[in-house]
């Protein structure tokens, strides 16, 4: 697909190069195919060749309960009628979003997943000399997108006790375009606190968005921040079903906006999605008792692991999500394939810190495995 006079214009307006107008008009359409498309793709970086098939796979945040049992029986019993275009499950969803976060319908977008509108968010809202704002360590799929484009990256560290430095990441892009702030942090699993992400958007520069990964948040205590949304501010919330409701192979997730913004994120539509990760999706959002009975469960098992680790002097980062980073203390790469022959995947590592690799919290079985093979490489 090519862009339109009008579009190509608008791009090149923001400072961006005709060189990079290909780039554009790739991420625009390509979606799924783009190199950088997220956990799926990024979970490329921990896999190892001949990985048995009766390994451990904590690699990529999944979660090991999957969808619950109703929504499974709901996707079940709509599969007779994927012969239809039912875009009213689409609808449905947006509407009992908007409903549980306090918003209208038009503040709702639904997408497969958020990995979609985290891109078309770089897209709209980074240019040349706007750029794409995170935390170092942090989830790297919308630096990839600002890349791809041509947009700078700022990666900022996180604090010392690994808060996103929400004042270094305004002192080093002070003219930032989009500042990414994923709560709980992916992959340290680690908390911001609200008032600082208030802080950010109350003196971020004028035009620039701040976006909120709310991926994680259903696994924490943590509250959420749609009432910024509600408020009208320029703050652009993501959630995802991937996470606490087990649907990462059904796809379905939403952008959370004012109207304003979210029809600068081109490409995706919010119409058509497959309808069976849309009636899961709904289905889900009903259930009142889910996701306290998925946070207790996920969080029994990661503080069963962290009194394994801490028993044995073993440093990791204290995590209130489904994975956490462990310091191995030796290359985090080799120390992966090690585990690997013990039929254990664990997830991959970050440049900044090359002897931390990162967890995901499986099932109690699984998170058994885990010990055991981390406690033979780590003596070995």
């Amino acid at each position: 697909m090519t862009l339109t006079p009008l579009e190509r214009k608008e791009f090149l307006q923001r400072g961006f190069t005709r060189r990079n107008l290909g780039k554009i008009a790739a991420m625009v359409t390509a979606g799924a195919s783009l190199p950088f498309y997220g956990e799926p793709a990024l979970a490329q970086l921990s896999r190892v060749a001949n990985v048995p098939p009766d390994a451990v796979m904590i690699n990529s945040n999944e979660n090991p309960l999957g969808p619950s049992d109703e929504a499974r029986n709901a996707v079940h019993a709509i599969v007779a009628q994927g012969g239809r275009y039912l875009f009213g499950e689409t609808d449905k969803v947006a509407k009992l979003m908007a409903e549980q976060e306090n918003v209208k319908q038009d503040y709702v977008k639904i997408y497969p997943g958020s990995s979609a509108p985290l891109h078309q968010s770089v897209l709209a809202f980074t240019s040349p000399t706007r750029p794409f704002v995170m935390s170092d360590p942090g989830y790297e799929a919308g630096a990839g997108a600002a890349a791809f484009i041509g947009s700078p990256v700022v990666r900022v560290p996180l604090t010392a006790d690994y808060r996103h430095d929400v004042k270094a990441m305004l002192e080093k892009a002070p003219n930032g375009g989009l500042y990414y702030v994923c709560n709980p942090n992916n992959p340290t699993g680690t908390l911001t606190p609200k008032a600082e992400i208030e802080w950010l958007v109350a003196n971020k520069p004028a035009g620039s968005v701040v976006m909120i990964d709310e991926a994680y948040t259903h696994l924490s205590e943590a509250p959420f921040n749609t009432d910024l949304v509600a408020a009208d501010k320029d703050v652009v919330v993501l959630r995802t079903f991937s996470k606490i409701y087990g649907m990462a192979g059904l796809r379905a997730g939403a952008a959370i906006a004012r109207p304003a913004l979210l029809s600068k994120l081109a490409g995706f539509s919010s119409g058509m999605l497959p309808i069976t990760g849309m009636v899961a999706a709904s289905t889900s959002l009903q259930q009142k008792d889910l996701v306290p009975t998925r946070r207790k469960i996920i969080a029994g098992v990661r503080e069963d692991t962290f009194s394994f680790m801490e028993k044995n002097n073993f440093h990791y980062i204290p995590s209130v999500s489904n994975c956490f980073m462990v310091d191995v203390k030796q290359d985090g790469r080799k120390f992966g394939a090690a585990m690997v022959k013990e039929k254990v995947v664990i997830g991959r590592v970050w440049p900044v810190w090359p002897t931390y690799v990162r967890v995901t919290v499986g099932t109690a079985d699984e998170m058994k495995k885990f010990q055991a093979a981390f406690l033979k490489v780590m003596s070995a």
